[in-house]
């Protein structure tokens, strides 16, 4: 860990060399009049929309809907099966089982699927425009970084992971009240500048109380989206002649706020792409297209908000990414491997492993925050 002293409150970077943008926006965050103590950069930190992704702070009296970001509740879905091994023409039959059932990309479902009810707290405007959407988005992937990936765990076992959020549920929830806080903090003339993109919402108004109902919304929702999604792909490997049997479920969210105890009072942590690592609580790291994944389990670091990465990290924009690495040699990365992927044009490397920072570099820099549990290492990728 770095520590900046040189703004309000410090800055402890797990990241031992972050870049300029994640630095300027960190200083902003830590110059706000309701941060409860220092701002956190995990390993894997890099620039964001107001706040750096795989930030975490604590608030007191506000709530900021950019600190939570617009896939609220993205997070993973991890599923341990009984199964030792698996052909390499299976793995490719139950791929191809999974693009059949579960849509890629923007694509939604014809016919909707249950998701939850909205109850009297959370029949509010924007989730009741988007409730039948949502019906037919739920169990959906969608694109960016998300991923279904089947790996192999140092425990000897078959895993299989899902990396998915809120869809467009979650970010049409985050644009509607970080408009609605912009406009309010202009209005009541905050000393937070609008070019910060950190406009807050006082946690005494109803606006407030609003969001975080319709945060906790789109938590619930991409939960079993992910559930929904997990199912699927355990029908996938029925289908092409497993006897499969779940020993074990894992799913965490890594976009989200949650109020919690720290240095004796109560605060509200934002966590942007970072995941809980309280004492003993098992975690969720995946590495990038290729690499190592891990389940971890939290030390309970009180310096970190006892938090941890949620990746690798992006090393470079999509565009540079597509713009400088080798199609070439991100393919023959993976062929080398055995792992099976669908690289194929230059647009697919935005998601390459060389966009992203090295996932054991990542682990060694937060050594303090977590233990690993099992090493996941990756038989066949789907990208969204």
């Amino acid at each position: 860990m770095i520590v900046i002293t040189t703004e309000k409150v410090p800055i402890k970077s797990w990241c031992h060399n972050p870049e300029e943008g994640v630095l300027i926006q960190a200083r902003n965050l830590a110059n706000l009049p309701f941060l409860a103590g220092p701002v956190t950069l995990m390993p894997d930190t890099h620039q964001g929309y107001g706040m750096p992704i795989d930030g975490v702070i604590a608030t007191t009296g506000v709530v900021i809907p950019n600190a939570v970001g617009v896939d609220i509740g993205c997070g993973m879905h991890a599923v341990k099966t009984n199964l030792t091994k698996i052909s390499v023409n299976k793995i490719k039959e139950i791929m191809s089982k999974i693009r059949e059932t579960i849509p890629l990309g923007f694509n939604h479902r014809k016919d909707p699927l249950p998701i939850p009810d909205l109850t009297e707290e959370t029949m509010l405007t924007i989730l009741m425009q988007e409730y039948d959407s949502a019906k037919k988005q739920v169990g959906t992937l969608g694109g960016g970084n998300h991923f279904i990936e089947v790996q192999k765990g140092s425990d000897g076992f078959i895993w299989y992971m899902v990396h998915s959020g809120s869809r467009n549920l979650g970010k049409k929830v985050a644009d509607w009240f970080n408009k609605i806080a912009k406009v309010m903090n202009e209005r009541w003339f905050s000393s937070v500048p609008l070019n910060w993109d950190l406009a807050f919402l006082p946690l005494d108004t109803l606006d407030a109380s609003n969001y975080l109902s319709c945060m906790q919304y789109c938590l619930d929702f991409a939960k079993v989206n992910r559930k929904t999604m997990s199912e699927l792909i355990t029908q996938a490997f029925i289908d092409v002649g497993y006897n499969i049997t779940i020993q074990q479920e894992i799913d965490i969210h890594h976009n989200y706020a949650r109020m919690e105890h720290h240095k004796n009072r109560n605060v509200l942590v934002h966590r942007k792409g970072a995941t809980s690592a309280r004492l003993n609580e098992l975690g969720l790291i995946p590495g990038s297209q290729g690499t190592t994944s891990y389940v971890v389990s939290g030390k309970g670091n009180l310096e970190s908000y006892e938090s941890c990465s949620h990746g690798a990290g992006r090393k470079m924009s999509r565009k540079a990414a597509c713009n400088t690495l080798s199609l070439e040699e991100e393919i023959d990365r993976l062929n080398k491997k055995g792992i099976i992927h669908a690289i194929r044009t230059k647009d697919d490397l935005e998601e390459a492993a060389g966009a992203y920072k090295d996932i054991d570099v990542v682990m060694e820099e937060q050594k303090d925050l977590v233990e690993i549990i099992v090493k996941l290492e990756p038989l066949a990728v789907i990208k969204g």
